[in-house]
Formats: C-alpha cells, sequence, structure tokens
C-alpha cells in the first residue's frame, strides 16, 4: 500500500513538472530589416533562437503599444544604436 502511495505522488511530481515547463511564449515568426525612427520606440526585447522561439529576433514595442520585430542587434548595427538610444533613455 505505502509502495502504491509513493508511485502515486512520484507519478503526481513528474506530471506538475511537465505541465510547469509549458510556458507560453510569444515569438517573432518573422522579422524585419526596415529601419525604426528612435522617437516612435518605448522599449525592446530580445528573442534568443532555441530558448522558446525558433528564431533570434529584437522586439521593439512604440509608445503606441504595437510591437515590431526586427533583426537582432548582431546582425545589423542600426538595430545596436537603437538598443542604445532606448537605454541611456532608461537612466
Amino acid at each position: 500500500m505505502a509502495s502504491q502511495a509513493a508511485a502515486l505522488l512520484l507519478l503526481g511530481v513528474v506530471c506538475f513538472q511537465f505541465t510547469a515547463a509549458e510556458i507560453v511564449m510569444d515569438c517573432c515568426l518573422k522579422t524585419s530589416d526596415k529601419r525604426l525612427p528612435s522617437k516612435i520606440l518605448l522599449s525592446y526585447s530580445l528573442q534568443e533562437a532555441g530558448k522558446g522561439c525558433d528564431i533570434s529576433a529584437t522586439v521593439f514595442v512604440s509608445r503606441g503599444g504595437k510591437t515590431m520585430c526586427v533583426v537582432h542587434p548582431s546582425e545589423r548595427p542600426w538595430v545596436q544604436r537603437l538598443i542604445t538610444i532606448l537605454d541611456q533613455q532608461k537612466k
């Protein structure tokens, strides 16, 4: 009886771990190489391939709340400049 209870408890823990590991992420499916004006941007986040998403990208959020997926900063210097500008505005 005790071994059945232990097995049932172990099964419950394993099922919980699988459920907890399934974190829903909002990923960019494609990116644009279109340059964005820094004055319309509010924030950014980096999306890395293999960490829950298929592609690497930079996700910019505009002052109007729109999200825009552009290439990763390692691919284009202009993206890194926008990130630097936004980081400086936070200070």
